[in-house]
């Protein structure tokens, strides 16, 4: 073989590495650990904990906007939001946040972050690029949940104590309805596909299915007591809940949004997401991430965190090359 094959040879061996190492790549789930003050970063094609990073106090909710590469974690005691550098897996800036933020979510862009202050009744708005505040919008009492729709262009925010739900204009920077749903409304999860927002009622211990047009309730799944996190998996055909007082998980059929099973064993559930074939519940009582089978909700296995872990939120995103 004459030297220019081999170098040829080469390249494309390196580009044929490439590419594999692309489609392999493997999101990160960032866990806030409320007892530690830290979030635990778990490598999830590996399944360890890679990283251990020190946040505010009391961490609760957290979204990585994969889009431009940090990670958002609201610190309801520190009165801060910490940003996580997605390729150094550090903290690169710390903003102050009214008087406790506690839900927060970003634009599909990344260009915008959303974040509840529960004490002062607002929706804060930051600049991602520049991390400065944008605009903060009076909404209702005890706001918790923080969902931004697909398009971008309207934010959901829970109002826990008026049991509803906030719909804001972005454009407008403005709550243009509200919607009613059952008692103490806490966590939030857009379903684009089915054009969906379904809203979870802690006290009233069910999940109010919100048509995004029409604005109305078109449904609502009882589930079990104190449902506060959800994440659709299996394609998106399933609807995963957590019941923090039940330590369970109620699994729904989401065009049919009948319970399918109620799946038991967990430690007082709170935040879960899922990815590819996979779903991933946090326990607070326990320490641990569960990894669940999407499709059959079978345990496969557990992964140590930080004590007393929320993950309130998107919480898998995947660093950018």
């Amino acid at each position: 073989m004459s030297r220019r094959d081999r170098l040829v040879l080469h390249f494309l061996r390196l580009a044929l590495f490439g590419a594999c190492t692309l489609v392999q790549a493997e999101p990160y789930a960032y866990i806030t650990n409320q007892g530690s003050h830290d979030v635990s970063v778990i490598d999830l094609a590996t399944q360890r904990v890679v990283a251990t990073v020190p946040v505010g106090r009391s961490p609760a909710g957290v979204v990585a906007a994969s889009a431009v590469g940090k990670v958002f974690v609201s610190n309801p005691d520190s009165k801060t939001i910490s940003v996580i550098d997605m390729r150094t897996q550090r903290v690169i800036a710390t903003l102050p946040a009214g008087e406790g933020p506690v839900g927060i979510d970003a634009s599909p862009d990344g260009r915008r972050l959303y974040a509840a202050d529960w004490y002062a009744n607002r929706l804060l708005v930051f600049d991602t690029t520049t991390l400065a505040p944008y605009t903060a919008i009076p909404v209702g009492h005890a706001p918790a949940g923080v969902a931004v729709h697909a398009d971008g262009k309207t934010v959901f925010v829970a109002e826990r104590d008026d049991d509803s739900i906030a719909v804001i204009d972005v454009a407008t920077a403005r709550v243009r309805a509200r919607v009613q749903v059952g008692s103490h409304p806490f966590a939030l999860l857009v379903d684009a596909a089915r054009e969906r927002l379904y809203a979870l009622n802690v006290q009233s211990d069910d999940v109010s299915v919100i048509d995004t047009h029409t604005l109305a309730v078109i449904a609502t799944v009882k589930v079990g007591k104190a449902p506060y996190g959800a994440a659709l998996a299996a394609g998106g055909t399933l609807l995963y809940v957590t019941n923090q007082h039940e330590d369970s998980v109620s699994v729904i059929d989401a065009d049919t949004l009948k319970v399918q099973r109620t799946l038991e064993g967990f430690g007082y559930p709170e935040g879960i997401a899922a990815h590819g074939e996979q779903v991933y519940v946090v326990n607070w009582m326990d320490d641990k991430l569960s990894v669940l089978d999407a499709k059959t909700g079978r345990l496969q296995g557990s992964i140590a965190t930080g004590q007393n872990s929320r993950g309130f939120g998107a919480f898998i995103g995947i660093p950018p090359r």
